[in-house]
């Protein structure tokens, strides 16, 4: 089933589908990078826990009515999705300010927003995925004004949804980033992963912080945070 090797990046090995040319398999890793790469350290399990998380959270918005590129879990650090054309753009949004929009507009920490900020980012790693607006993103990518429009729409819809995802198992969800890809038939769908490493999670009783931060600031044991996280979301299933 699994075919070449694709793409390899900073989280994740991308393979091609024998019998399916229209479908790819994610092996996720255990590197962990932050800073664009200027930070790594490899951590026994991580692809384990990204690959549980993101399936989870996947599953769910799709029973919510988000289309994605998630087909299925296929084991502990793959699953099989619908192959994507991805738009170089990282959608981020923001419930409570946290990380570099704290440093890039003076926005003390832990501020909260009264409706969501939604930003927009190049992805280029050679320039350091720089914060764009909408004719920047027209300009460099082949989005449309329509197709920015719907990635918005989604965006937040996904906030809509993974906000009381997280409350019942204790989480605030901070901030997260998201990428979109368009399919076999030119639908605009959502990509790429979304767990403890694109999000931002802090605990709601206590505060800590619960996701990649433990490790960009050295704050503790990333596999411990990103196993008390499957916990509390294998309970609620």
């Amino acid at each position: 089933m699994k075919g070449n090797l694709l793409y390899e990046g900073k989280a994740k090995q991308v393979f091609m589908v024998t019998e399916d040319p229209d479908a790819l398999i994610l092996s996720y890793k255990n590197d962990a990078t932050a800073f664009n790469g200027e930070k790594q350290a490899v951590f026994q399990g991580k692809g384990r826990y990204n690959n549980l998380i993101s399936s989870a959270i996947f599953t769910y918005l799709q029973t919510n009515g988000i289309a994605s590129h998630f087909k299925q879990q296929l084991n502990d650090t793959e699953q099989l999705v619908e192959k994507t054309t991805i738009i170089p753009l990282e959608v981020v949004v923001r419930n409570i300010a946290a990380g570099s929009i704290t440093r890039r507009l003076g926005i003390p920490e832990k501020t909260a927003f009264t409706s969501p900020l939604l930003e927009l980012y190049y992805k280029d790693d050679q320039l350091g995925d720089p914060i764009i607006n909408d004719e920047h993103a027209r300009l460099l990518t082949d989005a449309t004004g329509t197709n920015l429009a719907t990635i918005k729409q989604m965006a937040l819809q996904v906030n809509e949804k993974l906000q009381p995802f997280f409350q019942q198992v204790g989480l605030a969800l901070v901030d997260f980033k998201l990428e979109f890809g368009r399919n076999a038939q030119g639908e605009i769908v959502l990509a790429d992963e979304i767990s403890p490493d694109t999000c931002r999670l802090w605990d709601l009783t206590t505060g800590e912080k619960m996701d990649k931060d433990v490790f960009r600031e050295d704050l503790g044991d990333l596999i411990e945070v990103y196993d008390a996280i499957l916990q509390r979301l294998e309970a609620v299933k």
